[in-house]
């Protein structure tokens, strides 16, 4: 029972990061055909559990015992990849330029390959995230109380998570069966499914994208600002101060307000450092193959 509770505690703390998560991971089955969508799901949880119980939950207990500055840093790292992944959509996508749209199977295997391991490596980036959280809320247990509640949230949030994906992924299907039924009404809501899912899988992909800068922003913006590391700190005071006055002068919309806030600052910080690494990382190949 202590450790459902404890499981319980550290999901519902980590459900920002969840739903960001959840948001993230349908854009990358764009483009893939509805026979291979729920495999490629299958494969990507797979991938998450994996990082959630082979990489980060040893990794994230050993430093929290042995070295436990080192967990604001490697946050920092994944913060500063998640931002470059959105800031590179963002550019991307006001350049103009249009990726090739035939489906990943017909491109072949290594196409579906490259979508599988993209997406794992964007949900190990949040699934660090969740699981330190979760960790933080769990940190005064022991150790295998710690470890048994972790599990749980690793498995929890991965079904939860990929469960919704999947039904995302395959609501356009559904809604082509409900459109034969003969009740009227169930076929207006059957057609209604298929169209609107495009444009809710669209809509779900710039989400997807805003997540990234917002939860990569995040973790750089409280991390340089934690009571520890003592990195350029300015930009969470002054985040946190205008919040916290806004939650205080707003009234019944404060919590809200405030929250809006620190998101869109977040995310303003995570698309300046995305754009700065992603111009780092394309000048530098450019000087070595000028230099030769």
């Amino acid at each position: 029972d202590d450790v459902s509770a404890a499981a319980g505690r550290a999901t519902a703390k980590a459900a920002g990061v969840v739903v960001d998560d959840a948001a993230v991971t349908p854009q990358y089955l764009h483009g893939v055909v509805a026979e291979r969508e729920l495999a490629i799901v299958k494969q990507i949880a797979l991938g998450s559990i994996r990082n959630k119980l082979i990489f980060i939950l040893p990794a994230a207990l050993l430093l929290n015992h042995f070295l436990p500055g080192l967990l604001p840093i490697i946050l920092m790292m994944g913060g500063t990849y998640l931002a470059f992944e959105g800031a590179e959509k963002v550019w991307h996508k006001l350049s103009g330029q249009h990726d090739d749209d035939k489906p990943a199977v017909e491109k072949g295997p290594e196409a579906e390959k490259k979508i599988v391991s993209g997406a794992i490596r964007t949900d190990l980036i949040l699934s660090a995230e969740i699981m330190v959280i979760a960790l933080a809320t769990v940190s005064h247990q022991g150790f295998w109380s710690q470890l048994a509640s972790l599990v749980v949230v690793a498995f929890v949030i991965t079904v939860l998570v990929y469960g919704v994906v999947a039904l995302l992924v395959r609501m356009d299907d559904v809604g082509l069966q409900l459109a034969q039924r003969d009740h009227s009404g169930v076929q207006a809501l059957g057609r209604g499914l298929v169209t609107a899912m495009p444009k809710v899988l669209a809509t779900i992909s710039v989400v997807g994208t805003i997540a990234m800068l917002w939860v990569g922003g995040h973790i750089l913006m409280v991390n340089l600002g934690a009571e520890g590391t003592g990195w350029f700190n300015a930009p969470y005071e002054w985040v946190h101060h205008i919040e916290h006055a806004i939650h205080e002068s707003t009234g019944a919309f404060g919590s809200t307000l405030g929250w809006s806030f620190n998101t869109l600052c977040s995310a303003v910080i995570g698309f300046l450092v995305g754009s700065v690494v992603m111009g780092v990382l394309r000048f530098v190949p450019a000087k070595r193959a000028h230099s030769k």
